[in-house]
């Protein structure tokens, strides 16, 4: 595997695309995606629940599969390809990174709100101590100013950090505030800046363009979008898209273009496309793992899911605030019924 990569991708599709498909992997569709990855040459993948290490649960969803048997399966076809994790402080524990390094996996991204890095020093650590590539992963990144942000950036980097990351988790962010963030974090810190893109607003290419010319150089992409929300950066495309600038990520586009066709796609329970829920995430600035809980509790209070979102997005919840999603739409019911009266 080429070491002069001027950009190096993440591929978060075993990971951010779990909330897309409920949380329903088989080990034999990461062990397929996984091998595919590996041949194409991409030199991390990411592979856990859709909330990181330890998320299955009636909260968050349940998966289908043990995720340490789907890192297992990852790590088991990966001979070029590093095997990355996410871990939540609150969610994964010190003991579910320990078992994931045990299974082979390399890089720990730990994974908090942009205002609470502080809670992340023990997971940074610990990761080091196993070894590990740390990326500090600073969630909902357009709800802090830049200035709280470069803050909250310095912390994860004296824990530690090999990397940290603007996440705009609610793909909410504009290209013109995506440029001022990354800039602020690459005059402030020494390590690695990456981006992580939702396409909610359908900017995540050009969000993640931004990034890239302002000098982040760790990047994340889901092949055929498969991730939370209208997804993520398009591995595939953005492979095509850098060999255009003549930046080079040391994949194989026309091997990715086959995973995304051949492998994915069947996976795939619908289309990834920007549909009215995800957009209005992206406009709200709300949580893009919010989408299909939404969804579910406008079913079963017989209420729009627009209007749920909305308000989540006025009162600035985020994750790990899933519960609530169901307040939000029995208030808005109750509220309905009140007027009907």
């Amino acid at each position: 595997m080429s070491d002069n990569r001027d950009i190096l991708l993440t591929e978060v599709a075993l990971r951010d695309g779990s909330h897309a498909i409920g949380h329903q992997y088989t080990v034999e569709q990461v062990t397929e995606v996984a091998r595919a990855l590996n041949d194409a040459g991409v030199p991390y993948i990411e592979v856990a629940h859709g909330d990181g290490l330890a998320g299955s649960s009636e909260q968050y969803g349940r998966s289908l599969t043990d995720e340490m048997k789907l890192i297992e399966a990852a790590v088991s076809v990966c001979d070029q390809t590093k095997v990355a994790v996410l871990l939540i402080p609150g969610i994964g524990t010190m003991n579910e990174l320990k078992q994931a390094a045990e299974l082979g996996a390399k890089m720990a991204r730990i994974a908090t709100h942009v205002t609470e890095a502080d809670v992340s020093p023990q997971h940074i650590n610990l990761a080091k101590e196993l070894g590990m590539e740390t990326v500090g992963f600073l969630m909902m990144s357009h709800m802090a100013p830049v200035d709280k942000l470069v803050e909250q950036a310095k912390l994860m980097e004296s824990y530690g950090a090999d990397t940290v990351y603007v996440v705009d988790s609610a793909g909410a962010l504009l290209p013109n505030e995506v440029r001022e963030r990354i800039r602020a974090l690459r005059q402030s810190l020494t390590v690695n800046i990456g981006f992580h893109a939702h396409n909610n607003l359908s900017l995540a290419m050009a969000n993640t363009l931004a990034a890239i010319e302002e000098g982040a150089t760790r990047i994340d992409g889901s092949v055929r979008c498969l991730g939370a929300g209208a997804g993520n950066t398009q591995t595939e495309v953005l492979v095509a898209v850098l060999e255009r600038m003549g930046l080079n990520s040391g994949v194989d586009l026309y091997k990715m273009m086959d995973l995304a066709e051949n492998i994915v796609a069947p996976i795939l329970t619908q289309p990834q496309e920007i549909t009215r829920d995800s957009l209005v995430m992206g406009y709200a600035g709300v949580y893009s793992s919010f989408l299909l809980h939404s969804q579910r509790a406008a079913k079963q209070f017989n209420v729009d899911s627009r209007d749920i979102l909305i308000e989540l997005g006025k009162r600035k919840v985020v994750g790990g605030q899933e519960d609530m999603i169901i307040d939000v739409a029995a208030e808005i019911a109750n509220k309905q019924n009140s007027l009907k009266v």
